[in-house]
């Protein structure tokens, strides 16, 4: 085991040197076994696009087996030298540039693109004329709006009739029609008062696939429920599993309502930032991309992208990937040990674990088919940095298998810049993989 994951690691380091390119040895790259134990935990340096991992909760450290560091990248301009890598097969090429920190993106049924510019409190439309690779139509759809990160049309199909938008406080609709460049009317406001007093401010939103429900994730307010202090009496038997209260009420959930914006309860508790929503197309499954907690040292905790299942609680802040307990809520919660879900994927702390979604394109290889696609934005509190990147969520029948893979990577320049953080990734009309990142603001396409 040691000297197998020992051989993948100096691979992957010998390509991103440059001292190996044989297409051949990409390819075995891509056919080995995961990268397991500690050696999954690695950083920037080892990642290169075929390298997999698998981490499991037994292999997690204690915490505070390594300090808590502060090690925040510092982004800088795209070097004209950067070179993103990609699968042998694939290829990758600069979609749009000159963006406003272009965040979550959603593809209409006409195959324009919108994308979420979040600071700037807009939409944007991007269309590509058919066989072209980069936009020839480019538009403002909305602006005015607080926070917007999710996006998602409805009714499911070829002809939606609306368009939502998931703000840091608020979901509203617009009315749409195929190939509308701007906002026919004003936002009508659909859920009103979302929890946001600060904290995590991004806002997914995905429908079930009848339809009949509408998921909006709510970060919680704080890292780790600092200063929640002691539930009110008659909370915990009166709310769901691990529902969190306080400033953190409704927080660190996955909320349900229905498309016209009653609210029909707590979908799942205790996933501390789930950033990315994204419902499998054949099996219907929901998913959460999640950002886990800082500050227990390098490899903990993981970042995990998972199905979440209704009415499951996931730990936050209590404990963490089953019944690990978290050391700064010791003996607080002890009525839920056993009653926490484990998440599916395990990913490498601190990689902030942004939009996913699935392929369902057909320009992929048929192994492809059906596997998630999730955009690591990169850490801050990991003495090695790790993240930014695009990874491949690995599947067979519909179930993740635990594992995933490096697909983008080249984002990061050295040990202290990076040029790229990515954010969104979503599949483009013609079967392309398109990846956001909102650090120099560029969109890339990639193709097979």
């Amino acid at each position: 085991m040691l000297r197998r994951n020992s051989s993948l690691i100096w691979l992957a380091a010998a390509f991103a040197a440059g001292m190996i390119t044989d297409a051949g040895i990409a390819d075995a790259l891509a056919q080995s076994p995961p990268l397991t134990g500690s050696a999954a935990f690695g950083d920037w340096r080892s990642d290169k696009p075929g390298i997999s991992r698998l981490i499991k909760p037994e292999d997690l450290p204690k915490p505070g087996a390594t300090p808590s560091a502060a090690n925040r990248s510092r982004v800088v301009a795209r070097p004209a030298s950067a070179i993103l890598q990609v699968p042998a097969g694939f290829k990758i090429e600069l979609f749009a540039e000159g963006l406003s920190g272009p965040r979550q993106m959603r593809v209409a049924p006409n195959g324009d693109v919108f994308i979420a510019e979040t600071r700037s409190g807009r939409i944007r439309i991007l269309r590509a004329a058919d066989g072209a690779t980069r936009p020839t139509t480019n538009e403002i759809y909305a602006s005015g709006l607080d926070g917007p990160f999710g996006m998602a049309f409805y009714p499911g199909g070829n002809d939606p009739k609306w368009i939502y938008v998931a703000n840091n406080d608020s979901v509203v609709r617009f009315p749409y029609k195929a190939g509308d460049l701007r906002a026919s009317s004003k936002p009508e406001t659909i859920v009103a008062g979302l929890p946001h007093n600060g904290g995590h401010s991004t806002r997914d939103i995905a429908f079930s696939l009848d339809g009949k429900r509408m998921m909006i994730s709510v970060g919680s307010r704080s890292n780790d429920a600092e200063g929640m202090n002691k539930a009110p009496e008659g909370w915990i038997d009166n709310h769901p599993l691990g529902a969190s209260w306080g400033s953190e009420t409704d927080r660190a959930d996955v909320l349900t309502f229905d498309p016209d914006g009653k609210r029909l309860g707590v979908f799942a508790t205790g996933i501390r930032n789930c950033v990315g929503l994204a419902v499998h197309p054949v099996t219907g499954d929901l998913y959460c991309s999640t950002n886990e907690r800082d500050g227990l040292g390098d490899n903990l905790v993981p970042d995990y992208v998972t199905r979440v299942r209704e009415g499951a609680f996931y730990g936050w802040p209590w404990f963490y990937i089953g019944d690990n307990e978290d050391p700064g809520h010791r003996g607080e919660r002890t009525d839920l040990k056993g009653k926490i879900t484990i998440p599916d994927v395990l990913l490498q702390a601190h990689s902030a674990s942004l939009g996913m979604t699935f392929y369902d394109g057909n320009q992929f290889p048929a192994e492809y088919s059906g596997d998630g696609f999730a955009a690591e934005h990169g850490s801050w509190n990991r003495s090695k940095r790790t993240g930014y990147k695009v990874i491949r969520i690995r599947m067979k029948d519909g179930v993740p298998t635990g594992e995933y893979q490096d697909f983008v990577t080249g984002f990061v320049v050295d040990d202290s810049d990076v040029w790229g953080r990515p954010v969104g990734v979503a599949v483009a009309h013609d079967g392309a993989l398109l990846v956001s990142e909102d650090a120099n603001g560029t969109i890339w396409r990639i193709s097979h």
